[in-house]
């Protein structure tokens, strides 16, 4: 499944006291320091005065962080001062490995590695790991003294980041009602009070993200701002007041910083895959990547109903008409929502309710999967659990028995559910109310993955914990969406602004793929009111297929909507969702985005531009584009008169040939955007 191969070893680990470089100071006080392999970051570890342990970034000479807390602390354990480094260990490494699917199929993992040994006579020992590579870091916290059966409350997580300088933050407030699903803002980092991650950052010529990897068994970490330029780590906690409970020995996820010069930078980063294990999944072959349509963007705008009822959209008829428009235009799967028992009446009170077996009278599984085998098409499976994770997983072995008797290849899991009421039965049968990246969720969502795995059934996840890069080790883990996707432009007041779209690929995309559910091509589907509608021009909803992405991408429209433009729907036929490589070629955050990819197992690259409210033109140079060879750009452009608010629909396409050596004048409209297929033509 995947191949790693290594270009040099550098594997013998070095144990001393205080290795340098940057070692100073008696008993073991003092910092210990390892610098990136091409010496642009520095990462310190040291303990103060007061002992506590912390830690130091900088960068060419400059303090990005400084004087950082590091630690847990935990319920009933010695929570005494740490005062000396103990011992420091050392590695390097300089690796590739392989994807199975993703935005880049070969991804380099060269950093160098320190292991900071930290104990006192009243604290509870512990390492600190830090992996340091040229765009950035992670760290974690290894408790190794803990009996193997010993039971561990953490009740605080010291982990700061102290920045340096001036700051702006793109952010929202975590621990909303609707989990991640809200919209961004720029604001100096002085009015951030408890942020989602990932954190975008933007001070003094240099972009910084602060994020978490391998979320495993803990609970997701938030960012609380605890001083004027320092934000620490605020852990979702049990409803009982306790941050994680693990069995010890154990180590944490890793804390992450992106550090660079440019937003594009961050966004082409692979740090977070890199901190995360390789796959657990020997034979990845059967997890199915591609495009779908599906009886979704209908219920939105109220043609269906979830609900049993005249207007139900998941029939028998209305998904098999969906998988001959599926198969007239090469996409692979159908996804079908409200086909089982459990819709009727207020749906999000009915999670103890819901059946995943029981279909409703008018949908017949058996014979739906039946008409799709002589297709080519699968059929989506759909599991809303409106938060009840404890129905879902009483019933997850049948239903995921059944999905992989009718050949189903993936399921969307949904949790809609307010934020802090996930249902727990606790131990004397009270219930407790958890937060939907809780320990509790984390686990719950790692077992959903695990199981549907032993199906050969891959899950893209809605309403989910976010990602933090476990697509490397559960690559079933196709997408998700914990972010405010396209579904808002149909019955958010007001919808979706065009900057929206230029802020994901730096803050939530940073995080992994997104099942945002592109492509909508009625853009006002009957409303006048800009606030009532989509706010994007139509060349905009095909760049998102290049500049969102996942793994598997839906053709979000209806079928009649596309049939009234075959033009413009011929993007959406040809673009992968595949590829081999990916660079963002020009980005302002909030401003606008250029993204170009080339496709996996091909020769052709796709450029997807998307402005904010203003219109501009960006020059782009194609030295991307492979040495030597001719494409003919097939562009598809907005009109000379488009703009989101007045001609959303206005769309030219055109076509001229180009090589590496020439540049495009992207010009975007207000609300704009463009999408280039580059096909290389015979040599």
């Amino acid at each position: 499944m995947r191949r790693t191969r290594r270009i040099m070893a550098l594997a013998a680990v070095v144990v001393c006291w205080l290795c340098a470089p940057g070692a100073q100071g008696a008993n073991g006080a003092g910092k210990a320091c390892v610098d990136s392999p091409g010496q642009v970051l520095r990462a310190c570890v040291g303990v103060d005065a007061a002992g506590g342990a912390y830690y130091d970034v900088t960068r060419g000479g400059r303090a990005i962080l400084t004087h950082s807390a590091l630690g847990l602390r935990f319920a009933g354990k010695a929570n005494g001062q740490v005062t000396r480094i103990q011992r420091v260990r050392r590695s390097s490494a300089d690796t590739t490995w392989e994807q199975p699917w993703g935005e880049e199929r070969v991804i380099r993992d060269r950093h160098e590695e320190m292991r900071v040994s930290l104990s006192g006579p009243h604290a509870v020992p512990f390492d600190v790991v830090f992996r340091v590579f040229d765009d950035g870091l992670g760290f974690r916290y290894d408790y190794p003294a803990f009996g193997a059966h010993e039971a561990v409350a953490i009740v605080d997580e010291l982990t700061e980041f102290a920045l340096q300088g001036e700051w702006s933050a793109w952010w929202y407030y975590a621990r909303q009602r609707e989990r991640d699903e809200y919209l961004y803002h720029k604001a100096p980092l002085w009015e951030v009070t408890l942020a989602e991650t990932p954190l975008t950052l933007q001070g003094d010529g240099l972009y910084l993200s602060i994020h978490e990897a391998e979320l495993v068994d803990y609970a997701s970490m938030n960012l609380r701002r605890v001083a004027e330029h320092t934000l620490k780590a605020d852990l979702m906690p049990w409803s009982d007041g306790v941050l994680v409970r693990r069995t010890g020995p154990f180590r944490t996820p890793w804390r992450m910083v992106l550090v660079s010069p440019t937003p594009m930078g961050l966004a082409d980063s692979r740090i977070e895959l890199n901190l995360n294990e390789p796959s657990a999944i020997a034979d990845t072959s059967w997890i199915e990547i591609g495009k779908y349509v599906g009886v979704w963007w209908g219920m939105h705008i109220g043609r269906y109903t979830w609900a049993s009822g005249p207007k139900h959209g998941a029939t028998t008829e209305n998904v098999e008409h969906y998988m001959d428009f599926a198969a007239e235009h090469g996409f692979h799967g159908v996804l079908a929502e409200g086909w089982n028992t459990g819709w009727d009446g207020d749906w999000t009170a009915n999670g103890p309710r819901f059946s995943f077996t029981e279909s409703t009278p008018d949908f017949d599984l058996a014979a739906i999967t039946r008409y799709g085998r002589t297709r080519g098409v699968r059929l989506i499976g759909h599991n809303e659990t409106a938060g009840a994770a404890e129905n879902y997983e009483r019933q997850l072995d049948p239903a995921l028995a059944l999905y992989e008797s009718q050949g189903m290849r993936t399921v969307k899991t949904g949790y809609v559910r307010p934020n802090g009421s996930i249902e727990r039965t606790l131990a004397d049968g009270g219930i407790g109310h958890e937060w939907f990246a809780g320990q509790y969720m984390v686990r719950h969502d790692q077992k959903v993955v695990e199981a549907a795995a032993a199906h050969h059934i891959a899950i893209d996840a809605h309403e989910p914990v976010k990602d933090t890069g476990l697509r490397r080790t559960w690559p079933s883990m196709v997408s998700r969406e914990a972010a405010r996707g396209q579904e808002y432009n149909a019955w958010a007041r007001p919808t979706s602004p065009p900057d929206h779209l230029t802020i994901l690929p730096f803050t939530r995309m940073l995080s992994g793929p997104m099942d945002f559910t592109p492509g909508i091509f009625d853009l006002q589907f009957g409303h006048t009111e800009l606030r009532e509608r989509v706010q994007s021009t139509l060349a905009v909803q095909l760049a998102e297929y290049v500049v969102l992405y996942s793994p598997i991408q839906m053709a979000a429209d209806l079928p009649e909507n596309y049939r009234a433009r075959p033009d413009a729907f011929r993007f959406i036929e040809d673009v992968p969702t595949d590829w081999e490589v990916t660079r963002t070629l020009a980005a302002s955050i909030g401003e606008y985005v250029i993204t170009a990819r080339k496709e996996r197992h091909g020769n052709d690259w796709y450029l997807g531009a998307i402005s904010n409210e203003q219109a501009r033109t960006v020059d782009i140079a194609l030295d991307f584009l492979d040495e030597g060879a001719t494409y003919e750009a097939q562009i598809y452009r907005d009109g000379p008169d488009a703009d989101y608010r007045t001609n959303p629909q206005s769309l030219e396409i055109v076509r001229q040939r180009v090589r590496r050596e020439d540049h495009l004048a992207i010009a975007l409209a207000p609300g704009g955007g463009q999408a280039i297929r580059f096909r290389r033509l015979p040599d």
